[in-house]
Parts: C-alpha cells; sequence; structure tokens
C-alpha cells in the first residue's frame, strides 16, 4: 500500500525526471505534458504525476492552463528581466564572499571553466550552456550559503528554458567563454572589486542578448 510518503517520493522522482528532460530540451518550451503517455512512460499513477507537476510548477519550469493542460513554461520578457535582477543580487553576494571562501569553491569555478572551453573545442554547445550554468551557480556558491545555493540551482533550471527558446546556441553562449575566465582569474588574484564591475556587464550584456532575440522572434 502506498503511503504519504512513498508517494512524495515518487512524484519528487518523477519531477526530477522531467526536470532533466526540460533542461537537456527533450521537452522544450511550450510542450504539452500529457498525463496519458507521461503516466504510462514512467509507470506512475496520475496523481503522483500531478504531484510532479505541483512540484515543478512551484520551480516555476511548467504552468496549468485552465481547460487546456500542463505546459512546459514559455519565459517573455518580464520573466528575464526578474531572472537577471535576481542573478545580480545573488551572484554579487558570492563575489564579494570571495575574498573568505574556502579553496574548493574556486576548485568548482576552475572546473566549470575547463568544461565550457572542452566543450567549445568539441563544438557541444548545450554542454557549453551546462557549463555556463555552473559557473554562475560556482560563483554565488562563494558566499557559502546554502539558501543562496538552493535558489541558484531553481534560477538556473528556469533560466534554461530561455537558453533553449534562443535560436542558436553557439552564437548565445561562445562570447561569454573568455568572460567566465576573466572573472575566475580576477577572483583567484583577489581583485574582487574588478571582477565585480566584469560580472555587472555581463550580466547586462546576457540580459539585453536574450532579450533583443525574443524581441525579434515575435516580429
Amino acid at each position: 500500500m502506498e503511503t504519504a510518503g512513498t508517494a512524495t517520493g515518487a512524484a519528487q522522482r518523477v519531477a526530477d525526471v522531467l526536470r532533466e528532460r526540460i533542461a537537456r530540451g527533450t521537452l522544450p518550451p511550450g510542450t504539452r505534458l500529457s498525463e496519458e503517455s507521461l503516466g504510462s512512460g514512467l509507470g506512475v499513477s496520475r496523481n503522483t504525476l500531478r504531484e510532479a507537476f505541483r512540484l515543478l510548477a512551484d520551480g516555476r519550469l511548467v504552468v496549468h492552463e485552465l481547460n487546456r493542460g500542463v505546459f512546459v513554461r514559455v519565459l517573455g520578457p518580464g520573466d528575464v528581466i526578474d531572472i537577471y535582477t535576481t542573478r545580480r543580487a545573488l551572484e554579487t553576494a558570492g563575489v564579494r564572499a570571495a575574498p573568505n571562501a574556502p579553496p574548493e569553491r574556486f576548485g568548482a569555478l576552475r572546473q566549470s571553466v575547463s568544461a565550457a572551453g572542452a566543450a567549445a573545442e568539441a563544438g557541444d554547445w548545450s554542454t557549453v550552456g551546462t557549463a555556463d550554468l555552473h559557473f554562475h551557480q560556482a560563483l554565488g556558491g562563494l558566499a557559502g550559503s546554502p539558501r543562496i545555493d538552493e535558489y541558484l540551482t531553481r534560477l538556473m533550471a528556469e533560466l534554461r528554458l530561455a537558453f533553449l527558446a534562443m535560436p542558436s546556441p553557439r552564437d548565445l553562449h561562445e562570447p561569454f567563454l573568455r568572460r567566465n575566465r576573466l572573472i575566475a582569474a580576477l577572483l583567484e588574484s583577489g581583485e574582487t572589486d574588478r571582477a565585480e564591475a566584469e560580472l555587472e556587464r555581463y550580466l547586462g550584456d546576457a540580459q539585453q542578448m536574450i532579450l533583443d532575440i525574443m524581441m525579434k522572434a515575435d516580429t
């Protein structure tokens, strides 16, 4: 017999599977999530699936449309502006905490920069995007705050929806590879103020790039 605890655990596992599929682009923005096909494919009840949808909705990854069903969210310009406003606050907190951050936190920065470089050489721009998200999570992680870590994880999953809607992953990510390396180098050398200024310009440019592409798509 299924208990409340096992039901909640099953819903979380299903939500994790669907979140990963959304992140990989298997379920792109605008996709309708069929209870019948997903429930059958994942071997779970409709109640479990609906609870998983609720968890994903809490993370702003899906929306329920009355009489139509559940869909992977399509971000609008307002969403992008709000995401980047929040990113500035959380990532800047990490940069400012860098002088007191433990060495392993810098290791995460270096690893993400290396992973992005290797993926770019292989022409795997989706993986470059993943490494870029990890880089910015690592920036916020310099603050050593579990709450910042948790919120950035949720925020980066939502940002992936914007990445997936871009027509060219290479055009989106390639300009920022060098800038990630620069921010990491500035932090490693203790130039915190310069790193913060570069991050502010970086996030402003990235936000505007995504907004410009969205506006072109709407015309």
